[in-house]
């Protein structure tokens, strides 16, 4: 797992152009591999592994600095010589979510965000293999795509090409702002799938053969491009993998955002009052737009996300699940029994009690006539424990429940797991949380950080388990034979644990609750 832990790259981006690296030979004969691919933009040099090559850094766009900041995604410069990508690319991320995070993400520094890292077992244009192009969380605010749990390794060996994607952040990648393009970081995501479409099948992929995979809010960055028509066409199938499913935002949440930047900074929301700030400036300004306040809402607390424009993407989330998606492709989703309990057991907060448990789901979104339901859906847990799970459900489980059963109704082809493998790190309360599942998902349970937040023993078979469907999905559009379609008149899904089982109808008591 090497590769993951190499330095900072030596590829320097200015004034539109690319400092290169010393050219070498730039062809293979066909059907042989090479660890140097020709792409639309010039040639790329990867390193080679056990499980095949990967391709650290390779630039799908043009740094967004300067007059590109804030505009839509140009391509970038092209270049002759060859060019190292063996080492992970600047990212947007300046600072992680958390003081401590789940998910190992470091902060590259750098112009060049825009690129993206393939991990390839073949590069042969004649082996057409299925692609995953992940997209990472973060609260589409931080995270980045040179993680140790998005390396390809155990994707490549099951015959799978692995894209991760950097994109826009932040107020960059979302705030709306009056002189330029809405939605620059949904513009990213086209972008990188483009850039998949006219090159993979260099690196031995198939563009035919494309899903869409991302955790958190990379889920609800597949969901947003279901609902982005210049994304049609671009990939076949796409899985969410505790995904926000609320976003896209409404277009009154994203104006609501782009005032409440303008009075807590003092700075119109315009690209032409940010266009001299640093990028450590412009952090700043995203603290204050961020942080609590009497003038924030719950509805705000992703408010720099992905939001109906009107244009780019017609619908919000709520209006998806009504109406339907403007991509009908296969989707798997699902979510981890505890995504977020801990958070209200931290003791950061006054514990919720009995009597303020009505004013703490009403403050989360639920109607307060809900805390009987609550109560009935998961016995014998405390006022406290209700409440975190509450933001759990909020958040996250009764948005993805209501998009499986909208895609249901439609009889769209939707899988529906939840993920409950509890931790066996003692600091993680025996909880199955955001982010644990991710390892499993990738089979990479000796990654770097896994056993700090999963134990030290954590299930091999599980990931076996979790891994095949995944490849299974993403080479035919289905998880296998023993993983039904949810449909609503059996409302099957699977329930990953120590022994894994397809149940009928597990979120029977939640459901009055989740879709009232």
């Amino acid at each position: 797992m090497g590769v993951e832990k190499i330095g900072r790259r030596s590829l320097l981006l200015g004034a539109g152009a690319l400092a290169l690296a010393a050219a070498c030979s730039t062809k293979s004969e066909a059907g042989t591999q090479a660890d140097v691919v020709s792409t639309t933009y010039g040639p790329v040099r990867g390193v080679r592994r056990d499980t095949g090559f990967a391709f650290l850094g390779i630039p799908f766009a043009a740094p967004p600095v300067g007059a590109l900041r804030f505009a839509a995604p140009v391509a970038p410069t092209p270049w002759r010589e060859t060019l190292d990508c063996v080492k992970y690319g600047p990212t947007a991320q300046r600072k992680q979510l958390a003081e401590v995070t789940a998910i190992p993400e470091p902060t590259i520094p750098g112009d060049g965000i825009l690129n993206l890292n393939v991990f390839t077992p073949e590069t042969s244009r004649d082996a057409k293999l299925p692609v995953l192009v992940w997209i990472h969380g973060g609260g589409f605010v931080a995270g980045c795509s040179a993680s140790p749990w998005y390396d390809g390794t155990a994707f490549n060996r099951d015959g799978v090409v692995v894209v991760s994607v950097g994109y826009r952040l932040g107020i960059e990648g979302f705030l709306h702002l009056e002189d330029a393009p809405d939605n620059r970081a949904v513009l990213d995501w086209i972008a990188a799938l483009q850039w998949v479409r006219d090159n993979i099948a260099a690196f031995g992929g198939d563009p035919a053969k494309v899903t869409v995979a991302g955790q958190s809010a990379g889920g609800g960055a597949l969901w947003a491009l279901m609902g982005t028509p210049a994304a049609k066409g671009l990939f076949r199938a796409g899985i969410s993998e505790s995904g926000a499913m609320s976003q896209p935002n409404d277009r009154a949440t994203a104006m609501a955002m782009s005032a409440l930047f303008t009075k807590r900074t003092g700075l119109p929301a315009t690209a032409a009052a940010m266009k001299d700030l640093g990028r450590d400036q412009i952090q700043a300004l995203e603290d204050k737009l961020r942080a609590a306040g009497p003038d924030s809402s719950p509805a705000l607390l992703l408010g720099l996300a992905p939001w109906a424009d009107g244009t780019l993407i017609p619908q919000s989330s709520t209006d998806m699940v009504k109406n339907g998606a403007a991509v009908d492709v296969p989707l798997l989703l699902g979510f981890t029994t505890q995504e977020f309990n801990g958070a209200a057991l931290s003791g950061d907060t006054p514990p919720v009690t009995d009597a303020t448990l009505p004013m703490a789901l009403a403050a989360l979104g639920f109607d307060p006539a809900a805390t009987d339901g609550f109560k009935a859906a998961y016995p014998g847990q405390s006022a406290a424990e209700l409440s975190g799970q509450a933001q759990s459900d909020a958040l996250l489980r009764a948005p993805a429940y209501r998009v499986a059963e909208a895609r249901a109704g439609r009889n769209q082809p939707t899988w529906l797991y939840e993920f409950a493998w509890r931790s066996q790190a003692p600091e993680y309360r025996g909880m199955a949380f955001h982010c644990l599942d991710v390892p499993f998902a990738f089979d990479l349970l000796r990654a770097d950080g896994v056993t700090k937040i999963a134990g030290p023993n954590p299930p091999q078979s599980l990931a076996d388990a979790i891994h095949k469907s995944w490849v299974s999905f993403i080479g035919n559009g289905d998880p296998g034979a023993a993983w039904p379609r949810y449909t609503l008149d059996r409302r099957e899904a699977m329930i990953w644990a120590d022994v894994p089982s397809v149940q009928s109808d597990p979120f029977a008591a939640q459901r009055p609750v989740w879709l009232r």
